[in-house]
């Protein structure tokens, strides 16, 4: 009966050590994302703090952030609403995830309408069984240049003969 109960024992333990060393699934990492998002709109900066790591780093159209300057930045938005898509992970390593996707939303910076569809990403780091975001970028989506599309002028075709030809 000892031997029985001194296996069932070391099965518990073996499960329990995997589940904790296991790395995130998606699902786990886009609900981190989605609460520091969530942290940032509501305007909590010491709840938005908690996902950041001490030397974040963040890199944006306006400028390259550090924590402190995150969570000023807070501040000067207004967001009312945000939806993540197409929502990707890749893990390196077991201690960190990158992940990538796209966030549509709706509000305002320092005023002026920032409403629109962005891709962004992050990197997050496990450090003491804590993960912690320790990059994060957002770019907003760009129409494709469209200078000769619905006109009657075609584009010029950049072939040996007609460069040497404008020559």
């Amino acid at each position: 009966m000892k031997k029985y109960i001194t296996y069932a024992m070391t099965a518990l333990f073996a499960t329990i050590a995997i589940s904790i060393a296991a790395p995130p699934d998606k699902d786990a990492m886009m609900t981190k994302e989605k609460a520091a998002w969530q942290a940032f709109k509501d305007k909590k900066s010491d709840e938005f703090k908690k996902f950041l790591s001490a030397d974040f780093m963040g890199v944006y159209a306006d400028g390259i952030q550090t924590l402190q300057k995150e969570v000023d930045a807070m501040q000067k938005w207004d967001m009312k609403s945000f939806s993540f898509s197409d929502f990707n992970l890749v893990m390196p390593d077991a201690d960190t995830a990158v992940v990538t996707y796209k966030v549509t939303i709706e509000g305002t910076a320092e005023g002026k309408d920032a409403s629109g569809n962005y891709n962004a990403g992050s990197v997050w780091h496990k450090k003491n069984g804590e993960w912690r975001a320790v990059f994060h970028t957002t770019a907003k989506e760009e129409k494709p240049a469209s200078q000769y599309r619905g006109s009657r002028k075609k584009a010029p075709k950049f072939t040996l003969v007609n460069l040497v030809r404008r020559w």
